[in-house]
């Protein structure tokens, strides 16, 4: 296999296909309920927020697991994952990690710990994962690693 180049700096990793998959199914899925609670005669005034809360609800969660994404920068990265933001200089990253049967990107740091990085998973799009974590493999080695700092 041969190595990626590396990306011109900034650059943003995510999953694109899924992100695409999981804001179209949010959106339709809201607009379905909404549709019901309006057409069904028998809802009062309440219960129909309550369906059109609900789906609010489903679209909430939805957009929510497509915010993961990884971007890199001059500075270090980014990580954004569902709930957390990470920033991170380019020495603390040791290693970007993605193996056989991993579901996203690891980042081994210098202070010992993994980072899980969502923002690249093969999940629906397995060669732009692998290409995407190579390039930030890439990017990580360039910028150093931090190993000069143990």
């Amino acid at each position: 296999m041969s190595e990626s180049p590396t990306p011109v700096l900034p650059v943003t990793f995510r999953p694109g296909r899924t992100r695409a998959v999981l804001l179209t199914v949010g959106v339709a899925m809201f607009a379905a309920i909404t549709a019901v609670a309006l057409m069904l005669e028998r809802l009062g005034p309440g219960e129909r927020a309550s369906f059109v809360f609900t789906a609010a609800l489903f679209l909430g969660v939805l957009v929510l697991l497509s915010r993961p994404k990884v971007v890199a920068d001059s500075e270090g990265v980014t990580v954004v994952n569902i709930t957390r933001t990470r920033r991170l200089a380019w020495a603390e990253i040791l290693r970007v990690n993605l193996r056989p049967g991993d579901p996203w990107v690891f980042l081994d740091l210098s202070d010992g710990t993994s980072l899980p990085a969502l923002g690249i998973q093969p999940g629906i799009a397995k060669e732009s994962a692998i290409r995407d974590a190579r390039a930030l493999r890439a990017l990580a080695d360039s910028r150093g690693t931090g190993a000069e700092t143990a």
